[in-house]
């Protein structure tokens, strides 16, 4: 009976044994934390809209994981989503905006996002199924454009390059249909979400269209547009990042692949000067 009993207190440890070790298993092969994909490869997370922003970073992809990160690209069509996604920490990185879109909603919201590298420039231009040049634009007509602060000012600021109105500062950003101060074709005008404005230029005579929007509209700014930005104009779309992570190493490295030789030709040839390298 001795026997018995010293053999079955020898099986019992035994198994306690075992079963610890089955728990530091478990333990030791739980996922790793969110940006880290293994001890030699860093995960980074970047939000951006479809077009142009999504297709350059999915075409560093590679060279990226090359260098030690996994990039993992979130499309938004709605980019007014995308900096309170940045500043939550649901994503490390975007990409859609201007530096002025990003003053702006920096001050408003007291966030401390920040511009990391100037990629391209989106010439924003004027489109309509109605007319074929800014003299066929009749009294009252109506006009739409982006209902966010700075792209409204933008617009606004492109309309009256071509004489149609005159605002109060005559390079505000942040301005609006109520610091119109001559209108002399008492146009009307349309305030939509950027998105939006493809589809409405059935029902509207003219629409100022971010070429983002343009181009997913299956608008081609250099044939379509009836008047668009100086090809200098001065807001370049960036990837912006929480402050405390600017020198982050795969930022870094981020930043550097968006302004490659690569993501310069690929601009060039792709879009044929609808869109610019800003670097």
């Amino acid at each position: 009976m001795k026997k018995i009993a010293k053999n079955l207190l020898i099986l019992s440890i035994a198994a306690s044994l075992l079963s610890g070790c089955s728990s530091t298993a478990a333990s030791s092969s739980a996922s790793p934390s969110s940006n880290t994909q293994s001890s030699s490869t860093v995960k980074i997370v970047v939000g951006a809209t479809p077009e142009p922003h999504a297709a350059i970073l999915n075409l560093i992809k590679s060279d990226l994981q090359a260098e030690g990160v996994e990039l993992e690209v979130k499309e938004f069509n709605d980019y007014a989503v995308l900096n309170p996604a940045l500043s939550d920490k649901q994503i490390d990185a975007n990409f859609f905006q201007h530096v002025p879109y990003l003053d702006e909603y920096n001050k408003s919201k007291g966030t401390n996002l920040v511009p990391v590298a100037k990629v391209h420039v989106e010439p924003m231009g004027a489109y309509s199924q109605k007319i074929k040049s800014v003299d066929e634009l009749k009294d009252g007509a109506t006009v739409a454009i982006p209902n966010d602060p700075t792209n409204e000012g933008r617009a606004l600021l492109l309309l009256q390059t071509q004489g149609l109105i005159k605002l109060k500062d005559s390079t505000g950003l942040t301005q609006t249909p109520k610091d119109i101060t001559e209108n002399s074709k008492k146009l009307k005008f349309s305030e939509l979400d950027a998105a939006q404005l493809p589809r409405t230029l059935q029902d509207v005579d003219l629409a100022i269209i971010n070429t983002n929007y343009a181009l997913k509209g299956n608008l081609d700014p250099n044939k379509d547009a009836i008047f668009i930005e100086d090809k200098s104009s001065p807001y370049a779309n960036v990837l912006a990042v929480r402050a405390e992570d600017k020198n982050s190493e795969a930022i870094q490295k981020l930043a550097k692949a968006l302004n490659s030789d690569k993501v310069r030709k690929y601009i060039e040839d792709t879009y044929k000067g609808a869109i610019v390298p800003a670097f």
